[in-house]
């Protein structure tokens, strides 16, 4: 007992090792919104948890609950926290006009209008209703599309309809096939 009444005595001059810092640390995520996304590298479609406070992300992981990737994440995926939050990321289109010899900081709002602008010029100026063998084909052969992997199959469902029906675009392709 002795030796229990001193060891006792010793705790008790020490110091509580848990300082009220160190109660109050929590994780960085704590108490944020966590949203439900998919990696935007490769056709896997890896499943990943955004967390957002204040509408600002702060952290990105792999969703535990996704039977694709199980929570896990190759190297890039686990990097995409960075593609948001790099100090080195262009944020503008960079737009260099014809014959210029230098490039411009132009808006995504400018950028999209110049697109849609030129593709229906495009479309317009190249546009065939019949061809040579006075067939009806409703088509333009001047414009294609090459659609990203991360894209899902509604995505690419909507992009088919919308470029071959509406727009008469034949060449129409997704990077997954090649």
């Amino acid at each position: 007992m002795p030796i229990f009444n001193k060891l006792k005595n010793y705790i008790g001059l020490v110091p509580n090792p848990v300082t009220e810092r160190t109660k109050a640390a929590h994780a960085r995520t704590h108490g944020a919104s966590v949203h439900i996304s998919v990696c935007p590298y490769c056709a896997v479609g890896c499943s990943q948890l955004v967390y957002t406070k204040d509408s600002k992300i702060i952290d990105i992981e792999g969703n535990y609950e996704s039977p694709i990737n199980g929570g896990t994440l190759c190297p890039k995926g686990a990097a995409t926290f960075n593609l948001v939050h790099n100090p080195y990321r262009i944020t503008t289109v960079k737009y260099r006009a014809p014959y210029s010899d230098h490039w411009e900081d132009k808006s995504l709002d400018w950028a999209m209008e110049r697109i849609a602008q030129l593709t229906k010029q495009t479309r317009d100026a190249y546009f065939e209703e019949i061809d040579q063998n006075d067939q009806r084909v409703n088509r333009t052969l001047a414009i294609g599309h090459l659609g990203g992997a991360t894209l899902d199959n509604e995505e690419n469902y909507l992009i088919k309809k919308l470029f071959t029906g509406g727009l008469g675009i034949v060449a129409v392709e997704n990077q997954a096939r090649i």
